[in-house]
């Protein structure tokens, strides 16, 4: 901050603004990962904050631009915790680059839901959604970085463009035994 005070050029003051914000929300999620009790994250305020942090240091209008979080009261390790938090940050990130060009105004809404081990993490914009050309682009290091850390947490991605907007979720399926009488027969197959 004494660099940016210190500057003549407003956009070099930016630049070292904004690096000051990022750093800042680091040191804030670093603050709650280490005061979380018994090792459990509680998702919605770690989402909560992490958006916040984003916002704060990528969204110039907040009258035009809205990042939101929907999530329940699950709580997860602070490994998966972290794995979550960089995608939310990547997928945010993409939306803010790419889903409201010219000046669009719109909403970003990163939503968690769980039901025993099965989880959803969504991140669903309603910008211009996804170009045409899309399936055919190269994954740019976001894309790939999303892609390592879900299959890291055994999730899949699942990539919707139902129009206006884009929806992106990772959802890790537990499937539970089923008991299947006619396979655990005596002399079964």
């Amino acid at each position: 901050m004494q660099s940016a005070k210190k500057t003549n050029s407003d956009e070099t003051r930016l630049h070292l603004t904004e690096a000051h914000s990022r750093v800042m929300s680091v040191a804030a999620l670093q603050q709650q990962l280490a005061t979380s009790r018994l090792g459990e994250v509680e998702l919605a305020p770690y989402f909560t904050q992490l958006c916040k942090s984003i916002g704060a240091s990528m969204i110039h209008d907040p009258t035009r631009l809205s990042l939101r979080v929907e999530a329940d009261d699950s709580s997860t390790s602070a490994d998966v915790s972290v794995s979550l938090g960089l995608i939310v940050t990547e997928l945010v990130i993409n939306a803010l680059k790419y889903a409201f060009p010219g000046g669009r105004s719109g909403t970003i809404v990163v939503g968690y839901s769980s039901h025993g081990p099965n989880w959803t993490l969504t991140v669903r914009d309603d910008g211009v959604g996804m170009p045409k050309d899309a399936a055919s682009a190269t994954p740019g290091l976001g894309t790939s970085i999303v892609e390592a850390l879900a299959k890291q947490l055994h999730a899949r991605i699942q990539v919707e463009s139902p129009g206006h907007g884009v929806v992106i979720s990772v959802i890790h399926s537990q499937l539970a035994a089923v008991d299947n009488p006619s396979l655990s027969a005596s002399g079964g197959a």
